[in-house]
């Protein structure tokens, strides 16, 4: 159906019957109706991949072996390089620490600062590869992109108690571009909703219905709402590929932030056109939309400083790139055939539903024979940030939960060793934090016990000359100052590599990007400290056995009152507390140098409620501060989006509820036409929630009073049910 719907009425006026039976229908029953809210199904098996076992014979081979390969020497060179820093830097740590003979407390300080620096230097690294990729590219000439595409890709649009008006404005703006660059009958658009609020779920089928009038025969665009989202993200579109995947070539996953420029989206189906080796291609997304200091400070440090540190990433993982859950464009048949996840044994948080699903999706791609590249030459790709501090909690306890799990794909049969590297990055991006906490408080106990701690200065019989307890101050600050190059590298190479671009230098000044840099530089590290204590919360969470849950994403103002402020931070203001007292009890040379975590941690209260504050945002705007070009200069597609939003809201605020539904019989049959098909049921087993809301509707005595007994996971299931949803219409008005 292009555009417009024949909506079923005289179906949605049959009465129905109010008997248990006829709303638990089981396998025997005849086949549920297929809502034209969608395409015919192509059914399809996605089988589920197995992590522990693998014939190396069945991984198939590349057509194009030359191109599809990566580069020994570019990941020699690079790994070699961080490897070779790091060992000098542990050496000089070691030597500072060993004059006097090392102490347990010494050799705790050793390994962390390894681990530590270890993790800097590899990014280090390739960050100075990708400052030169950055470099060059501005010297190649872009090519001219030929004709119509040959292959049909799916736009799938995931989305979960989203606002509606944003999630179908975006897609209104991408489909628009589509057909102007008359590229639209390439691309088909579905909105997968896993929406569990009835009443966003209802909100969500008028913004289709203004959408598809508004596009009218220029895009195509279906809409489903899973009654269970079972697996979460992974699982809705797994279930859209085993039942119309099989239909298209290629399908471009975003997600509800999500922003494609068209000439990417067709840059991006052309590329897999043109490689037969290639399974999926990741976009490197560039943050937009940002009001608070928190989804700005991300939004300056993702464009001056992601360009190099993706150039980097891209150019020795080369084949074996990763993938980031969304932007990013699949082979269907391949992500079918090779990416079905399993569960992991065990309950959550490390067992069950694989969270973090795109590093595994990505890892087993690669395993099958397919390449998994990161096109970070492809501008044109957008996404948001969380608004503020606890908002950026929130998301990295899900996603540290996630990445904790692949400790368990780790000894997968038959993963890349490139891909095993993704997997450890992601864990290591979590542990860092609660090892760059125990490194500070090993320094802090090494010197309280100098200070506190009578030493020894003869420690043989007949010794003639005492051990002095020292450190070689010398070397000591000449590692401090290498560490610092090594930590602050990467930052500096993107802001060289940014001003030196004078498109970009133009439209947001010179001046105001240096002066945007140590403001970034500043409040991120009186925020670090807070995401450390953050990150090692969560990682002792998780360890305890506790579970993330799936909340939707706060996506514009991160206020929040100074009381849930105070709440929600009290525990690491007392711990920077305790971190200043003790210190203190030493010199105030070592309160000096804990000065950034201390400061941070103090006054995590005015810096979290500030830089959630989207006042606070539009004058550090105001001032010129964290500026970005498409802040200057939005993108093309960001404006058709701003311009179609009031639109959907206009449409989202008149849409009917549950009670008018069931009520009128022309709402009814429009709310069935895009209901999901119901499939069939085991016989036996009984669904708790259909059964509760078959007691509540068969006890009222009228419509109104039915959806008062409803909870609103009751009514959601009646939505999604038509046979529940005739036996409420069914009750007198």
């Amino acid at each position: 159906m292009d555009g417009v719907i024949a909506f079923p009425a005289a179906e949605a006026a049959q009465p129905a019957d109010r008997s248990p039976r006829a709303a638990l229908a089981p396998d025997d029953a005849p086949a549920p109706h297929r809502a034209p809210g969608m395409p015919a199904e192509t059914p399809s098996d996605m089988p589920t991949q197995s992590l522990w076992r693998f014939r190396r014979r069945d991984r198939r081979k590349f057509v194009d072996p030359r191109r599809s390969r990566s580069s020994w020497v570019r990941r020699i060179g690079i790994l070699g390089s961080a490897f070779l820093l790091a060992a000098i830097a542990v050496y000089e740590m070691e030597q500072v620490l060993i004059v006097g003979g090392l102490t347990p407390i010494e050799i705790a300080v050793l390994v962390l600062f390894a681990l530590n620096f270890g993790w800097i230097a590899l990014a280090f690294v390739s960050s100075i590869a990708g400052y030169g990729v950055v470099m060059a590219r501005r010297y190649r000439q872009k090519r001219t992109p030929p004709g119509p595409l040959g292959g049909k890709t799916a736009m799938l649009m995931p989305t979960y108690n989203e606002d509606p008006s944003r999630v179908f404005a975006a897609v209104e703006a991408m489909a628009v571009g589509l057909d102007e660059l008359q590229q639209g009958p390439a691309f088909d658009w579905f909105i997968l909703s896993d929406t569990t609020d009835p009443d966003v779920a209802l909100e969500e089928e008028a913004a289709l219905l203004t959408l598809r009038d508004r596009l009218g025969d220029r895009g195509r665009v279906y809409y489903r709402r899973r009654r269970k989202n079972v697996a979460r993200k992974s699982g809705n579109v797994a279930d859209f590929c085993t039942r119309w995947g099989a239909a298209y070539d290629h399908m471009l996953v975003l997600d509800a932030d999500s922003l494609i420029a068209p000439e990417t989206i067709v840059e991006l189906a052309r590329r897999m056109e043109e490689d037969p080796d290639a399974g999926l291609i990741q976009t490197i997304p560039a943050l937009v939309n940002g009001t608070t200091i928190v989804a700005r400070l991300q939004q300056f440090a993702g464009r001056v400083y992601g360009p190099v540190v993706g150039a980097g990433l891209a150019f020795w993982t080369g084949s074996e790139g990763n993938y980031w859950g969304h932007n990013a464009i699949i082979r269907t048949r391949a992500f079918m055939d090779a990416a079905g996840l399993p569960d992991l044994p065990g309950k959550p948080p490390f067992g069950g539903h694989i969270l973090s699903h795109d590093f595994v999706e990505a890892a087993l791609l690669r395993r099958a024979g397919w390449t998994v590249r990161i096109a970070e030459d492809l501008a044109g790709s957008y996404e948001e940030s969380p608004p503020s501090i606890i908002d950026l909690a929130v998301r990295d306890r899900r996603w540290c939960q996630g990445n904790l799990q692949h400790v368990l794909v780790l000894p997968a049969r038959g993963l890349h060793w490139v891909s095993r590297i993704h997997l450890m990055t992601g864990i290591g991006s979590y542990l860092a934090s609660p090892l760059w906490l125990l490194l500070i408080l090993a320094g802090l106990a090494l010197s309280l016990q100098a200070h506190f701690i009578r030493p020894e200065y003869f420690t043989e019989d007949f010794q003639l000359f005492p051990t002095w307890p020292v450190i070689d101050a010398e070397r000591a600050l000449r590692l401090f100052g290498l560490t610092l190059v090594i930590l602050f590298g990467p930052k500096f190479l993107g802001l060289v590599s940014f001003l030196r671009n004078r498109t970009d230098r133009r439209k947001v000044g010179g001046f105001r990007t240096i002066a945007s840099f140590l403001f970034e530089i500043i409040i991120s590290a009186l925020i670090a400290p807070v995401m450390m204590l953050v990150h090692t919360g969560a990682i002792v969470s998780i360890l305890l056995g506790r579970d993330s849950g799936w909340k939707p994403q706060r996506r514009d103002d991160g206020g929040v009152p100074i009381r849930s402020l105070i709440i929600r931070h009290r525990w690491h203001f007392l711990l920077g507390l305790a971190l200043l007292c003790a210190a203190w009890l030493d010199s105030l040379v070592l309160v000096a140098w804990l000065s950034p975590a201390i400061l941070g941690l103090l006054l995590v209260v005015p810096v979290s409620g500030m830089t959630g504050s989207n006042k606070v945002g539009r004058f550090v705007r105001r001032m010129g501060l964290l500026r970005t070009p498409e802040e200057v200069d939005p993108p093309a597609v960001a404006i058709a989006a701003a311009a179609a939003r009031p639109n959907y809201e206009v449409a989202v605020d008149k849409a009917p509820d549950l009670l008018a539904i069931a009520r009128d019989e022309n709402l009814r049959a429009v709310h069935l036409a895009l209901t999901d098909a119901v499939p069939p049921r085991p016989r036996g087993k009984i669904d708790p929630v259909e059964a509760q809301s078959i007691a509540k509707i068969d006890e009222a005595t009228t419509i109104e009073e039915a959806v008062s007994f409803l909870t609103p996971q009751e009514r959601a299931m009646v939505m999604a049910t038509p046979a529940l949803l005739g036996r409420l219409s069914a009750l007198p008005a």
